[in-house]
């Protein structure tokens, strides 16, 4: 599809030339050249791939496959997709059970991230039933991180967020330490190591989880994505099952960012500017009970100010008769663009920081994650 030059526009902050997705029926990969993004490679047609990533280290594409009834298959590629292997998926020690007693299994990959550029072979996986895992060697083996899947809060403040049990589907590393890491978990919240996974300290303070008899407990939060500003690693922000939040000391604190009388509250995706940490956009939806976009309208909400006020961001966006809501890894951003997948299947692309959108294709199978690569 023709989008027209003000991408590659000289005033207009570099976009990576690659959408990666992860989609209910297959991995699928766009490539913008020339004013147009084109399709570049389709990937395990007709199987859902739960989420897509690529290693900025390396390019190394790698695709996590859930199977339904023959289980969880990860693979990857260093040839933009033309070929790939399978790699052993992250399994589960012998003995180690969830809360029912029955045997811990890998039943989802819900993150992928890499592990810094100075642990050039380090990858961290996360994964329903809430087990985090860590490779060495590039991806060859894994191993699970069992100073966490043994945390003291598990036994009484982990439970599933919509799901049977609870996922880790975010990881942060800090770029200036990469020993330094974070994880979002729903339910139990989000969780700080600064020793490369050796021990974890809870980082809830602030928030609120309206569906316990606690709100502001300690444990059992739902953050339905957690991300770092690049700019200042110390600016955080979630998307939580209640609401926004922020945080401006590295996650000692959450201040909730909600808006009162907008859309910019309820949600799954949120995405940060890499420039500008104050500068962040969300996908409102309905409700948790009624999971539709607000009034049948497509929104975009963004922030220049740290949360304080938003703006709502429709231009180029359907506004009536529209079912679609963004799940916690489809939304992302690079440069000045901003793209988003939907749950129906509509992938739409912005120049200019959500002022104007386009979209790229409104066939697409449900998207599960979008993601800017080089």
């Amino acid at each position: 599809m023709y989008l027209p030059d003000y991408f590659t526009n000289n005033n207009r902050k570099f976009m990576k030339p690659t959408l990666l997705l992860g989609t209910r029926k297959g991995l699928v990969a766009y490539r913008y050249s020339n004013g147009h993004w084109q399709l570049e490679n389709t990937s395990f047609e007709g199987v859902p791939v739960s989420i897509a990533y690529a290693d900025p280290r390396n390019g190394t594409w790698w695709a996590a496959l859930d199977h339904g009834h023959w289980g969880v298959k990860l693979h990857r590629s260093t040839d933009r997709g033309a070929n790939w292997e399978e790699v052993a998926a992250p399994a589960y020690p012998e003995g180690a059970t969830v809360k029912d007693g029955a045997p811990a299994a890998t039943r989802y990959i819900w993150a992928i991230s890499h592990g810094g550029r100075a642990h050039a072979s380090r990858l961290w996986l996360g994964t329903d039933p809430g087990g985090l895992f860590v490779s060495e060697d590039g991806g060859n083996s894994f191993q699970l991180v069992e100073s966490l899947w043994n945390h003291p809060s598990r036994p009484a403040g982990w439970f599933g967020g919509g799901r049977d049990q609870p996922g880790i589907h975010s990881i942060v590393v800090d770029p200036r330490n990469e020993d330094h890491l974070y994880v979002g978990v729903s339910c139990a919240g989000v969780f700080e190591s600064i020793d490369a996974g050796k021990t974890w300290m809870p980082r809830n303070n602030g928030l609120r989880a309206a569906f316990l008899p606690d709100p502001a407990s300690e444990y059992g939060h739902d953050p339905h994505i957690l991300v770092a500003a690049t700019s200042n690693p110390d600016v955080m922000w979630q998307q939580n099952h209640c609401g926004i939040f922020c945080s401006i000391d590295a996650g000692e604190n959450w201040t909730e960012m909600s808006e009162q009388d907008g859309p910019a509250r309820f949600g799954f995706a949120i995405a940060v500017a890499e420039d500008n940490p104050g500068q962040a956009w969300v996908a409102p939806a309905d409700s948790d009970a009624i999971r539709v976009a607000i009034n049948g309208a497509l929104c975009i909400s963004r922030t220049d100010d740290g949360g304080k006020t938003w703006k709502q961001l429709r231009n180029g966006l359907p506004q009536q008769g529209c079912f679609d809501i963004v799940y916690r890894h489809a939304l992302a951003t690079s440069g000045d663009a901003v793209a988003f997948g939907t749950t129906t299947g509509n992938l739409f692309v912005s120049p200019d920081r959500g002022e104007n959108w386009q979209v790229i294709n409104n066939y697409l199978p449900m998207l599960h994650s979008v993601q800017f690569a080089d």
